[in-house]
């Protein structure tokens, strides 16, 4: 597994709305991250398989998603224990499911956003 190569805490960010994907990245990258992102949960897990992230972030566009997030959520879950994975999801969807270790409302806040993953991901040693 690749290690990260400057001390940037590492986030994977699965988000399968080609539109948000890229604006979501770049505020977590503005805020100091370093984010490596795709539009497929299959990419996501050989993604994840091939080096350490300090967080795995799966967005869940609508109750419609849930199946999907959670499954990746399980399998990360169940080979990484303590990986660190969080559901990016609006109210409803965060009371229907109880896969991640936590969830960050979606919100038109992008500082509001970066804060939440701030508040997840523990500080680079």
């Amino acid at each position: 597994m690749e290690t990260p190569i400057n001390s940037k805490r590492a986030i994977l960010h699965i988000c399968t709305l080609e539109t948000i994907r890229p604006l979501r990245d770049r505020v977590l990258t503005l805020s100091g991250f370093h984010v490596d992102s795709t539009l497929s949960h299959t990419e996501g897990l050989s993604m994840f398989w091939a080096r350490h992230y300090d967080l795995v972030l799966i967005d869940v566009e609508g109750e419609t998603g849930i199946p999907a997030a959670e499954r990746m959520c399980s399998e990360i879950k169940t080979a990484q224990p303590e990986q660190l994975v969080a559901f990016v999801c609006n109210w409803r969807v965060a009371i229907m499911t109880d896969c991640p270790d936590e969830i960050l409302r979606t919100e038109f806040d992008p500082a509001a956003f970066a804060q939440g993953v701030r508040d997840i991901v523990p500080p680079s040693a």
